[in-house]
């Protein structure tokens, strides 16, 4: 079992920024991948980026050049950094960590959302 605790999120205006954070209760050296969802009212959960364990990211077409995830190995932590949020990226965020288990299957864990809200 994985347990993820995001955290970080909250209230911000428009051009904002805000960093999450994501503590794994593992080595996340032992994680393929780790990425940030988010699941706004009335709409399907999405990825927004992703990181694998050699560093390799992956950003959805509406937040590049805007959010960076990166990793931090000895703390077990994977961040979201937002800068420039628009009233668009509020939802609710989740942290995810895909676990190999055998060939080319894995397990993927779910935090418990962290609320990002952008308004004036």
């Amino acid at each position: 079992q994985v347990q993820l605790v995001e955290s970080g999120g909250g209230l911000v205006q428009p051009g904002g920024s805000l960093r999450l954070s994501c503590a794994a209760s593992v080595n996340i050296c032992s994680i393929n991948t780790m990425g940030w969802h988010r699941q706004a009212p009335g709409k399907l959960r999405e990825l927004v980026a992703s990181i694998t364990n050699i560093g390799r990211t992956n950003y959805a077409d509406s937040v590049k050049g805007r959010f960076t995830i990166s990793r931090d190995n000895a703390k077990n932590t994977v961040y979201l950094q937002m800068n420039s949020l628009k009233y668009e990226d509020t939802a609710v965020y989740y942290c995810n960590a895909d676990v190999p288990k055998g060939g080319n299957y894995y397990t993927r864990y779910w935090g418990q959302g962290t609320q990002v809200t952008v308004s004036s």
